[in-house]
């Protein structure tokens, strides 16, 4: 290949880009605003959970318990009902998620020595939540019988728990560096899904055919640009992730943006395998956001813990180039581990690249069909 006719192309493709406001807007604005609104909306944290309460004994032990809901922060009180039934119509309607009911003689059995009962309605169409809420409402209930006795019991077992790389368990360090992965792997493959096929709808791709520009020639002239641009979205979103959001970047940055580089390289060639297959622009982006975004989502381990998929899913994911990224960028903001921990991550990514890079080289040729 001779550097003189990449950078040729090269420089063609920059001026087409800044000559079009649209692919600049989403070349630089699209992954902000994606990280942006799916990092203030994507949440694991289960705080406020609306509660409605029915208190029948209205002792100062019950309106104690009740308190202590308020004050733990993950409970809020929407509601106090007199009767039962308007326990249904708030779960129903969606307007409470927790239902606490205090019965008549809750104070006399606590006095008395007796085992109070105390029942707790957790609205089960939010799985995750309502188990969450259980155990939050369990660990209330057990401080609070330990403040009324005064006596706290000596447990068998000390257990002193530890947690290490994130230990606010705070979800927007873990949900971030994942969400940059899905984010970038969308944005790479539609930018340059455009490239080829904007050639042969235009008509100029029988003028670049007509040159002695070579097939791997013009694909990394192709490249290039929207790579710098890659790596200034990557930065961006680096950016972002530390100053907006908080998350720690524990590891080197240098090696992130390496590895980072890496991954677009690959994210960027299946945009050009894409283009060159479809020839058309809308079929392009279409595809590409069909093939990057949704398995990156889904099948990254982004969202969702890879080990707790079918079988068959699990082996799907290891074509996922999202699933090595996803690692490597939460191994490093998270982390802080180097290329030793990463090693089998940054090669295959590197081997995904190669071989995607070879089959659009492969796949496009240099004649009008």
């Amino acid at each position: 290949m001779k550097l003189l006719r990449i950078k040729a192309i090269a420089k063609k493709e920059l001026i087409q880009i800044a000559r079009d406001p649209l692919s600049l807007a989403m070349a630089f604005m699209m992954p902000v605003m994606l990280l942006f609104l799916f990092g203030y909306a994507i949440t694991l944290d289960v705080n406020n959970i609306t509660t409605v309460v029915h208190d029948r004994d209205r002792s100062s032990l019950s309106r104690g318990l009740v308190e202590a809901f308020r004050e733990s922060g993950y409970f809020s009180i929407v509601e106090h009902v007199d009767d039962h039934r308007d326990i249904d119509r708030h779960l129903d309607s969606g307007r409470a998620q927790v239902a606490i009911s205090v019965p008549e003689d809750f104070s006399e059995d606590i006095v008395t020595g007796r085992t109070a009962q105390l029942q707790v309605i957790v609205d089960g169409s939010d799985s995750n939540t309502a188990t969450i809420a259980l155990a939050y409402a369990a660990g209330i209930i057990n401080l609070y019988s330990e403040r009324i006795k005064g006596v706290k019991p000596i447990p068998l077992v000390d257990i002193r728990g530890r947690v290490w790389y994130n230990p606010e368990l705070e979800s927007r360090n873990y949900i971030i560096p994942g969400l940059i992965a899905v984010i970038m792997s969308a944005i790479a493959a539609i930018l340059t899904s455009l490239t080829i096929a904007r050639e042969w709808e235009r008509g100029t791709m029988e003028q670049l055919i007509s040159t002695p520009v070579k097939v791997p020639e013009l694909i990394a002239g192709k490249l290039i640009p929207y790579f710098l641009i890659g790596l200034i979205d990557m930065v961006l979103s680096i950016l972002m992730a530390t100053l907006v959001f908080d998350v720690p970047l524990r590891g080197s940055l240098p090696l992130l943006m390496i590895l980072s580089g890496i991954f677009l390289f690959g994210g960027l060639s299946v945009g050009i395998l894409i283009s060159i297959t479809a020839k058309s622009q809308l079929v392009s982006s279409q595809i590409a956001m069909v093939v990057t975004f949704l398995p990156a989502f889904l099948l990254s381990g982004f969202m969702y813990a890879i080990t707790n998929m079918p079988d068959a899913l699990q082996l799907v994911t290891y074509i996922i180039p999202a699933r090595y990224f996803v690692t490597i960028l939460k191994g490093i903001f998270l982390k802080g581990i180097s290329l030793e921990f990463m090693a089998i991550e940054a090669a295959l990514l590197s081997l995904f690249g190669v071989a995607v890079f070879a089959l659009a080289n492969r796949k496009f040729k240099k004649k009008v069909i």
